[in-house]
């Protein structure tokens, strides 16, 4: 008896603790509500665009594309942008970003950057490159 009486105590102090927790750092807005307050889109037939909106919560975004060698086997498009908005820290995010025949590539100070390579790693590839096995064939009898 004593046991589940302890325990029941245990679960009643964690849950009035939690209850009395300060959480006036949650975010209470709802943001799939914020009203598009600037909307602009173009749209070419021959597969070029533009667009750019707005948000009453301070999300900017455009991007243009254009189609790259048209009427050839190697046709691409290329879309340029961005999007700028506030963290839930208020941190502001400023985003650019290339899409093309290359692939995605972002831009901003958010996105983490890799660490430089060691210099020896760098010296041991550049070895590795000026020095290349030979090749070794088998004759078969």
């Amino acid at each position: 008896m004593f046991f589940k009486l302890s325990k029941f105590l245990v679960v009643l102090a964690v849950a009035v603790a939690c209850a009395a927790a300060d959480v006036s750092h949650v975010v209470r807005s709802d943001e799939s509500q914020a009203p598009i307050v600037r909307s602009n889109y173009e749209i070419h037939p021959e597969g070029h665009f533009e667009y750019a909106q707005e948000t009453g919560n301070g999300i900017v975004s455009q991007a243009q594309g254009v189609v790259k060698n048209p009427n050839s086997e190697n046709a691409a498009l290329e879309v340029k942008g961005s999007v700028r908005y506030n963290a839930p820290d208020g941190t502001p995010v400023n985003l650019e970003y290339i899409s093309d025949e290359n692939g995605y590539r972002p831009t901003g100070s958010h996105i983490p950057v890799s660490p430089p390579i060691p210099e020896l790693i760098l010296r041991s590839l550049q070895y590795i490159a000026d020095h290349p096995a030979p090749v070794v064939t088998r004759k078969t009898v």
